[in-house]
Parts: structure tokens; sequence; C-alpha cells
């Protein structure tokens, strides 16, 4: 259940600081405990003033970034009601919500009524570098607090919009869930099953890659504020940014107008790449290219498959995709998953198993990369990006009770 401000209406709720980067490769030991006074554990984005107007998953998970990365991050909540996400589970053992704790660790709660007291947030945005809302565009209008309102006060302001179809096109102004973008992109008639029906992603990736399209965005205008002297007004838009990630299928469509049918997990373009059947179970192999599936039929103990016309070449393969796919587990049904991940991995082939979400969480390598994490005393996925020379802590701020930091806001920006 995830949502961009689907209530039009009846919203709930100068730093000389461009965007920073890093040239060096990342090393194996990140630092740990930031603080802002040391530069040494300082993120990246210290110094970096946010206001966050955003709900639930896309708007929180971009802003939950530039939080981890060092930026200060102020999030105002209506006061009766707070962040819908609050009250999604799972929750944790003392009834806080995991889905609230983790796109929202490390910021701070301000409650404001923005129908009965907008010029509060009006006087955040004047001493802010990057403010993100994600409601229905014409809202923010509507309260006085806009892009072109906000940024004629403070022009160096990086302002952000985040919503289901964007500023413009005739369903600008339409409420967006996650599956709602899902089902308009086209992405849930290319997922499931050939003989099945169209479903979901496991994931909200339309949410989610919102998120990421608005934190990369965020950080390019900051680049661009230090070259130009000026901020800007950024429109993203969740139908936008599923249908980008549409890759291959929409490339179909647009080569020759053929609409892709679901394939499962198997890929449209290179064979074998996909699940298969072993003997206790699944796994995937990925072969990429000709020399590769040489490889492969070796580790299969049938290397005459790679000298077969039907399968030599990748455009062979795919066109025989479902032939090579019985062929590839007859031979994978005489081995368990284990042995035959076992030879295909020294035989340098990609492969893996097909591990169910505890079997991902306890892997050695979300353990090596610092992928399982403790904020407020909760366990939570990690932060992906990692920086030489900047920390990745593996026990960070917990995210805020509603108002937690109320007063102490509205004593430093005067209100």
């Amino acid at each position: 259940m995830t949502a961009v401000h689907p209530d039009a209406d009846h919203p709930r709720d100068e730093q000389n600081v461009s965007a920073p980067g890093a040239s060096d490769a990342p090393t194996d030991a990140p630092t740990d405990a930031p603080s802002a006074d040391d530069p040494s554990t300082a993120g990246p984005l210290a110094g970096l003033l946010v206001i966050d107007l955003t709900r639930v998953l896309a708007g929180p998970f971009a802003t939950m970034i530039m939080a981890d990365l060092g930026a200060r991050v102020i999030k105002v909540e209506h006061p009766a009601t707070g962040d819908d996400s609050r009250r999604y589970g799972p929750f944790a053992a003392d009834g806080r919500s995991m889905y609230f704790a983790r796109v929202n660790r490390g910021k701070q709660s301000l409650a404001v009524d923005l129908k009965k007291h907008p010029e509060q947030v009006a006087a955040l945005a004047a001493r802010a570098d990057v403010l993100v809302e994600n409601f229905r565009p014409g809202v923010m209008d509507r309260l006085g607090l806009g892009a072109q309102a906000l940024r004629a006060r403070n022009p160096r302001l990086v302002y952000a919009s985040v919503s289901g179809y964007g500023a413009t096109g005739p369903r600008s102004g339409e409420p967006a869930y996650d599956a709602v973008i899902q089902a308009r992109s086209g992405l849930m008639s290319v997922t499931g099953e050939p003989e099945g029906p169209p479903v979901k992603s496991g994931a909200s990736v339309s949410d989610l890659s919102a998120g990421v399209y608005t934190f990369g965005a965020v950080m390019a205008a900051l680049v661009g504020r230090g070259i130009h002297g000026r901020g800007t007004h950024i429109d993203i838009a969740m139908f936008d940014a599923t249908v980008s990630f549409l890759e291959g299928n929409a490339l179909a469509w647009l080569a020759d107008r053929t609409v892709p049918n679901r394939i499962g997990s198997h890929h449209p373009n290179i064979a074998p790449f996909g699940a298969f059947a072993a003997a206790d179970g699944q796994i995937v192999v990925c072969v990429g290219n000709d020399a590769l599936f040489v490889s492969f039929a070796a580790a299969l103990g049938a290397p005459e498959l790679a000298q077969n016309p039907q399968f030599a070449q990748n455009a062979n393969r795919s066109a025989n995709r479902l032939l090579l796919t019985a062929v590839i587990e007859e031979l994978l049904a005489a081995d368990t998953c284990a042995n035959w991940l076992a030879r295909l991995e020294a035989a340098k082939v990609p492969c893996a198993p097909v591990n169910d979400i505890g079997q991902a969480m306890t892997d050695v390598q979300t353990q090596a990369r610092r992928m399982r994490i403790t904020a407020g005393g909760l366990e939570l996925p990690g932060q992906v990006v990692k920086m030489a020379g900047y920390p990745d802590p593996v026990e960070r701020p917990a995210a805020p009770e509603l108002d937690e930091h109320g007063a102490a806001i509205r004593a430093e920006f005067g209100f």
C-alpha cells in the first residue's frame, strides 16, 4: 500500500552547498558513528537542509537516502495524524511501524497544519537547500507553497515534486498508488507466468523508482546550482519512472509494435536467462553471451549443446527458448540445486539459488555489505550508497515520533 498524496484537497499533514562527489573507489571498511562536528565522519550531504513534505513511500524513500548520507531532513507532518505510514505494518514488538521506521530514520519531525500555518513551511523553505513534496499537482500552489512562490523568496531552493502522473498531461490530477501505476504503465502485463494472469511485482517498484529518480534529480540540481547559482523545480512522475523501467518490453513494441507477453522469470531476448527446475527446487542461470554458453554446456556435462545449430548462438537460443529450457531442465533434474550451483560457480557461470527473504537477509553478502542495520533499536535494510571516506554506520538514528523536534525547530526558525 503505497501512495503519492491521493487526497488532493486535504493535505495531512542561504547555504552555498552543491552536491559533492567522490572519485575514490569505495573501501572495504566504511567508517562508523557519523558526527556533524567531525569532518572525517560526516556524510557527504552534511550541511544540507531538506524540508520533507512527503509521506508513505516514493518521497520518503528519496529523502531517506539524503538523511542517510548526512543531510538534515525536517519531516513536516499533520498534527493530528502524521504520515499515513505510521499505521502501516509490519509492526515491531513495541508497536512501531517498521514501514515508517525504515524510510524516515534519521529525520526530524515537525507537526504543521498546512492549511492553518503555511507560513511556517515558507519560513523553513526560505533557509532550505531542498524541499520535496508529493501532493497532487496544484495543492501546494493553492496553499501558497508552490515552487514559484517559494523560489521567489529563495532562488537557490531546489524544489522537487513527486506525483503519480506528473504536473502535465491529462492524468496529472489523478490519484495514484503503486499498483495503479504498475497496471497503467504496462508493467503488470509482462509480470507473471505465461498461463497465469498479470500480477504486481513483489516490490513497490513504481514508488521506489520514482524515489530513486527524485534523489538523483535533486543531486543533479544541486550540482547545477553550484555552477549556475540558482535552484530549480523538479517534476517526477511515478508513471514516467515505471515506463522508463520497462526496458526491453518497451523497446520491443517501439521496434515493430510487437506487444510482449508474459514469460515468467525468463528474458525475452537472451537465453538461457532465468529460473530452471533442478531435482529439489529452482536455480537461476544467466548466460549472457555465446562464450558463456560453451562454459555452461560443459558444466552441465553436455558440451555438445554449444555445437547444436539450434543453440550455438544467442539468436537461435532465444528463438528456441522453450526447447532449450526443456533440455536444460532434463539435465538439471539429475542433481540437487546445491550441487549444480557448485559446478556452475566453478565454471564462472552467473547463477544463484532462488532465496526466500529470510535467506536473502541472512546471506553472507548482506552482512558484509552492511545491508542489515539498526535504527532506534529496530533492524532495517541498510544504505545502498557506499562512498570512500564517508561513514556507512550499522547503527543509525531512529525515525522520529510525531512532532518530536517541533519545539526546537519552532524556536530555531522563530515561529
